[in-house]
């Protein structure tokens, strides 16, 4: 459906190459867009490096963090940019966290694998998928997915990022139940001020149909975050005893401080720093094959989902809920992961966070272009981007997950059938914390639905290949044990 939006007679280039106009899009909501998304984004400039320089039982780290800083915001910003260019989708890319976690803390140290010889094994991840792509078959799976099994991806996508912008901020918490609000149940600090200032003026804006509210949200509350940090020194959130004083209501992520120089000159020293075959001498074939088998099913299945909450959200998707140009999203994510792994700094994939850039009104690659672009300049601006704590960014995040949620009347509720499979895709992703984890339960749940109303040949092969290599990933430690690998 095309806007009666004029294109910018200043960049008419720009306009007609990402199709900005035809997706009723401006430049200037790609613009801002592309910069809200950075900004919910930007943490993994932090936490990245806190955990792949983490060394564990003697074996160090590729770089210090300033330098895996550095490779992460480089990585991330080329395959950002190309995620632009060639799939022209507003979806931005970065180092996994789930998977830099995995790679930290069990990779690492186990049997003597080193950093190295864990970004190999990434490397490889990411070779397979991108033959899978190039062959057809990982496109062929996501087609073969129900209609209301992807809404209810979105949706849960939608309460899962909403989750995590609680948690991040610290408004809820692990405590005597699995989470409570605050502190014992009552919110507490001038951090959890900020966060609830920068989701009422975005949910005010929002509602009153402001241009970057989003992004007037972020900047506002980081301002205000300043301010709190210079009069009343906070510090730094902290609830380990033994890394310093206790601090329960101090700033998340980063104290909003600037001191010295805003610019620094980047060390990339990470780059290159792999051993694609190092493994297979530390820890043997079968582990390799498991391992690889675990990273690669994360990262295949992550980004479907993403893509089609991001999608949803914009409304690109066609009619079966596949987005435009979905081979291409495909490949540039599948690269992504072999980059991460060359660059030292762990697989890149797409974050569900463009879909904050999404809700700012962006529409096309132009946007992912803007992002990445941050991110590259973020590389002399590292003392200026880790200003923003969690709790002036995250807000976004809820309101995106408001966005997402009201998809959910796209569902046929009054179908058990239909809606069985919905439901236990929408609640594992927030509930057990982890994008594939609903899939994979929400994709089993479907073919069980499908085996008891005896419609089984109704079900896409392709779905049952995709069930049988969950109902393995769900159980990998237990074959693990059987196999003698633990």
């Amino acid at each position: 459906m095309k806007s009666s939006t004029t294109p910018s007679s200043a960049l008419p280039v720009l306009d007609r190459f990402f199709h900005v106009t035809d997706r009723g899009s401006t430049l200037a909501r790609e613009v801002r867009g592309g910069i809200v998304t950075f900004f919910t984004m930007s943490y993994i400039l932090v936490l990245n490096p806190l955990i792949l320089s983490t060394e564990h039982e003697g074996v160090p780290p590729l770089g210090t963090t300033q330098q895996i800083a550095a490779g992460t915001a480089l990585v991330a910003g080329l395959m950002s940019i190309c995620m632009g260019v060639v799939a022209n989708y507003p979806m931005a890319l970065a180092a996994g966290l789930g998977i830099n976690a995995m790679i930290a803390y069990t990779l690492v140290g186990t049997d003597g694998m080193t950093y190295a010889d864990a970004m190999g094994l990434v490397v490889i991840e990411g070779v397979i998928i991108l033959v899978l792509v190039l062959t057809g078959f990982r496109e062929a799976v996501f087609r073969a997915v129900p209609a209301h099994v992807k809404t209810a991806i979105s949706v849960g996508i939608g309460l899962f990022i909403a989750l995590i912008g609680l948690v991040d901020a610290k408004v809820v918490r692990p405590g005597g139940t699995p989470l409570e609000l605050g502190l014992g149940g009552s919110l507490q600090g001038w951090p959890v001020l900020v966060f609830l200032l920068g989701l009422f003026l975005m949910a005010a804006l929002h509602v009153r149909r402001v241009r970057g509210a989003l992004l007037i949200g972020i900047i506002s509350s980081t301002v205000a975050a300043a301010l709190i940090e210079g009069v009343l020194h906070l510090g730094a959130y902290n609830d380990d005893p033994d890394s310093g004083p206790v601090n329960l209501t101090g700033w998340s992520l980063s104290v909003p401080t600037l001191s010295g120089s805003p610019v620094q000159v980047p060390s990339l020293a990470t780059l290159g720093e792999f051993s694609l075959l190092g493994s297979l001498e530390k820890v043997g074939v079968v582990s390799v094959v498991l391992l690889v088998f675990s990273l690669m099913l994360a990262d295949f299945f992550d980004t479907m989902g993403t893509m089609v909450a991001i999608g949803a959200e914009g409304g690109l998707l066609d009619e079966q809920g596949n987005p435009p140009r979905t081979r291409e999203i495909l490949v540039v994510d599948s690269l992504a992961a072999v980059a991460g792994g060359v660059g030292g700094v762990s697989s890149n994939t797409s974050y569900v966070e463009s879909a904050a850039g999404v809700g700012e009104g962006a529409r096309t690659g132009l946007a992912a272009v803007v992002t990445g672009c941050m991110f590259l300049l973020s590389m002399f601006l590292a003392p200026v981007v880790s200003m923003v704590p969690y709790e002036a960014a995250t807000p976004a995040l809820v309101i995106v997950g408001f966005l997402m949620m009201t998809q959910v009347t796209d569902i046929d509720w009054r179908s058990a059938q239909t809606a069985l499979p919905a439901f236990v895709t929408i609640i594992m992703m927030p509930f057990s914390y982890s994008i594939t984890n609903g899939i994979g339960a929400g994709f089993i749940t479907y073919l069980v639905v499908q085996l008891a109303t005896r419609r089984a040949r109704q079900v896409h092969p392709l779905m049952w290949v995709a069930c049988a290599l969950f109902m393995i990933y769900f159980t990998l430690a237990p074959i693990r044990s059987i196999l003698g690998l633990d």
